[in-house]
C-alpha cells in the first residue's frame, strides 16, 4: 500500500523526471544528428527510454537538502541517469540477463541488434562524463570538486560497483546465496549508483565530510532497500505494470531476497533498510528534505 507521505515523493520524482528528460531528449537529438546510421539511432533510443528517475531525484534531493540551489545540478542528475541507462542496456543483453522488455518497450538489442546495443552501452559512459563536465562548468565548481564527482560516478559504474555486482550476480545463478552473499552482490549491482547519486548531490552542494558520510550510509541502506523491493515486485507484479518481464528471476534461477526469505520477510527486510537509512540521517542531524519521502517511496512503490 502507498502511504500518504508518498505524495511528496511522487512530486519530487515528477519534477526530477521533467528536468532530466528534457536534457536527455535534447542530447538524444544531438547524438542522432551527429552519429550516422543505426548507432546514432540506437544511442538516441536508449537515452529516450522512459523511467521513474529515482537516482536523479535522490541526487537533487540531497543537493537541495545540503543547501544547493543551482539549476545546472540537473546536468549532474542527467549524468547519473545516463550511467544507469548504460547498465540497463548491457544487463539486458543475451550474455547477461537476456531480456526483451525494459521500461515498457523492446530492449535496445531487440530493437536494433546485439552488436549495436553492446556499443551503445560502452559509448554512454563518455556521454555521461561529458554531461558531468558541462554541469560542473555551469555550476562553477573547482577542479578538486569535479574530480570528486567524477570519481564517485565512475567508480560506482565500474568494477568496484555495478560491474562487479553484476559479475557476482551472474555467478550466483542456479544457487541461492545467503543474506551476506546477496548483500555483497547488491551493494555493487544496485546500491553503488544509488549511493553515488546521493553523495554526488552532497559534494556538489559543498557538504561537510560528516554530512557526506551520513549521506553515503543513507544511500547504501536505500540501495539495498531498492533491490529487496525490486525482488518482491519481480515475484508479485505483472509485466504490464513493471514494464519489464515479471518472474524472470525464477526462470533463470537467480539468487534473490524472495527466494531466500519469502515475500513477506523480504518486504520486512526492505522496510528495515529504509528505517535504518532514515535513522542514519537523524543521528547525524542532516536535514533530510525530500530524502525521507523518497526512501519510503522506494519500499512502497508498485513498479
Amino acid at each position: 500500500m502507498v502511504e500518504a507521505t508518498d505524495g511528496e515523493a511522487i512530486a519530487v520524482l515528477e519534477r526530477a523526471r521533467t528536468r532530466v528528460d528534457q536534457r536527455l531528449d535534447t542530447l538524444a537529438g544531438h547524438i542522432a544528428g551527429e552519429v550516422p546510421g543505426p548507432l546514432g539511432a540506437a544511442l538516441a533510443y536508449a537515452l529516450r527510454s522512459p523511467g521513474k528517475r529515482v537516482r536523479p531525484a535522490l541526487l537533487l534531493a540531497a543537493y537541495e537538502a545540503c543547501g544547493g540551489r543551482n539549476a545546472a545540478a540537473d546536468g549532474l542528475a542527467t549524468a547519473v541517469e545516463i550511467v544507469h541507462t548504460y547498465s540497463l542496456v548491457h544487463d539486458d543483453l543475451p550474455c547477461m540477463d537476456d531480456d526483451a522488455l525494459r521500461r515498457g518497450r523492446p530492449t535496445t538489442h531487440v530493437e536494433f541488434d546485439v552488436t549495436t546495443a553492446t556499443r551503445v552501452g560502452y559509448l554512454l559512459v563518455p556521454v555521461a562524463a561529458e554531461q558531468l563536465a558541462r554541469a560542473a562548468v555551469a555550476m562553477e565548481l573547482d577542479p578538486a570538486t569535479v574530480g570528486s564527482l567524477a570519481r564517485e560516478l565512475f567508480e560506482a559504474g565500474g568494477i568496484r560497483g555495478m560491474v562487479g555486482g553484476q559479475w557476482l550476480d551472474l555467478e550466483a545463478e542456479g544457487r541461492q546465496l545467503d543474506l551476506s552473499g546477496l548483500t555483497a552482490v547488491h551493494r555493487g549491482k544496485t546500491g553503488a549508483l544509488i549511493t553515488a547519486a546521493v553523495v554526488i548531490g552532497g559534494i556538489a552542494a559543498g557538504a561537510t565530510d560528516t554530512t557526506l558520510a551520513a549521506l553515503r550510509a543513507f544511500g547504501s541502506e536505500i540501495g539495498l532497500a531498492f533491490q529487496v523491493a525490486d525482488d518482491v515486485l519481480d515475484a508479485t507484479g505483472s509485466s504490464r505494470v513493471l514494464g519489464k518481464t515479471a518472474g524472470k528471476d525464477a526462470v533463470v534461477a537467480k539468487s534473490t531476497y524472495v527466494g531466500l526469505l519469502g515475500v513477506e520477510r523480504a518486504r520486512a527486510e526492505a522496510a528495515r533498510h529504509c528505517a535504518a537509512a532514515i535513522e542514519l540521517l537523524t543521528a547525524a542531524a542532516v536535514a533530510p528534505g525530500a530524502l525521507v519521502p523518497l526512501a519510503r517511496y522506494i519500499v512502497t512503490r508498485s513498479s
